[in-house]
């Protein structure tokens, strides 16, 4: 893990950096854009964006801007999402392998969209509520049993079991569902985009911006707590309060995407160890930075998924697991403090 005397590190490359993650972010998005099926240029696809007659027939335009679109930024808001609760989360327990997933969050979401699915007539707007109850039931029931000792120990022990009994309770789930459930169940679980929307960005996208732009504000007290416990409390930070707003924030955050994408793995992981490279460990800039980051990452990864094997498409959370878990196992094989 970065250390304290690290936080005020590379301070001179973080505005380039930040400026490099955010063009990045913009010419993969166009690129992808671009990129399907129906191929379309480049300069026809940037001057539609900027409402200029680019010279696109009707069903080009349609396929730009009802489903290209919406999927790409899709994809950006939910791997800045997945990014910035990572980094909040490997802030928060002061551990370089901390995610959403560490404290039950992904799991108990992912228990609640599969009893949806195998216990009623499924769709989004049945899913959606149940990983949502799920994601909030096991944040719930981690701070409830973790907080019986002291630190961060107990809720660390408690997602573990809580990920463990949610484990058990979907493959119950599985045994029970038909054929036509165990296929939704496969394609939920390694996750897809294809979903993407305007009226599924219309209610997620400002409630994912909010609460990320909350987290975002939390940049002090995650340095803070990076000194220590001890320390940050002299600081004055209530930190049982401190840690239960943090926790609740990340479950109201992943819940609703763990829904609407299914399982993808290793963006919150990965993309957060990358931008502490570069960027130090201020939170100040770590933040914004991995959302720029976890949205050019998932971005890109989708991008792949459409392209590779044209006209399939892959999941995409194969494809980031792919990709991330070599990586991840590359970095710690090099020995570098992350």
């Amino acid at each position: 893990m970065v250390l304290p005397a690290d936080v005020f590190r590379a301070g001179g490359r973080r505005p380039v950096a930040l400026s490099v993650l955010a063009c990045a972010l913009v010419a993969v998005a166009v690129a992808a854009m671009s990129s399907g099926a129906m191929r379309l240029g480049l300069i026809e696809v940037w001057s539609t964006l900027l409402g200029r007659d680019a010279g696109l027939d009707s069903l080009a335009r349609n396929v730009l801007l009802d489903v290209r679109l919406p999927r790409v930024l899709f994809a950006a808001l939910t791997g800045a999402a997945l990014a910035l609760t990572g980094a909040v989360m490997q802030a928060l327990f002061r551990n370089p392998l901390a995610e959403p997933g560490l404290i039950g969050v992904s799991a108990g979401g992912a228990l609640g969209a599969v009893a949806a699915i195998v216990l009623t007539s499924g769709g989004f707007w049945l899913l959606a509520p149940a990983a949502f109850a799920g994601s909030l039931a096991a944040t719930a029931l981690a701070y409830l049993l973790g907080r019986r000792v002291a630190g961060v120990a107990g809720l660390l022990l408690a997602g573990v079991a809580i990920n463990t009994i949610a484990g058990s309770l979907i493959g119950l789930l599985t045994t029970l569902a038909n054929d036509v459930q165990l296929r939704d169940l496969t394609f939920w679980s390694m996750g897809s985009l294809s979903d993407a929307r305007w009226d599924l960005l219309v209610w997620l996208a400002p409630w994912t911006l909010l609460w990320s732009g909350w987290l975002l504000r939390q940049w002090r007290v995650l340095n803070a707590l990076l000194l220590g416990d001890r320390e940050a409390q002299h600081l004055g930070w209530r930190l049982v309060t401190v840690r239960r707003q943090l926790i609740v924030v990340t479950a109201l955050i992943v819940g609703p995407l763990v829904a609407a994408t299914g399982g993808i793995g290793f963006i919150g992981l990965v993309v957060p160890h990358l931008l502490r490279l570069s960027l130090g460990a201020d939170h100040r800039f770590l933040l914004p930075g991995s959302m720029l980051g976890g949205a050019l990452a998932l971005t890109l990864a989708d991008w792949l998924c459409r392209v590779v094997l044209m006209p399939a498409e892959l999941p995409i959370g194969l494809v980031t697991s792919l990709v991330g878990g070599p990586f991840f196992v590359w970095l710690l094989a090099r020995g570098r403090r992350l």
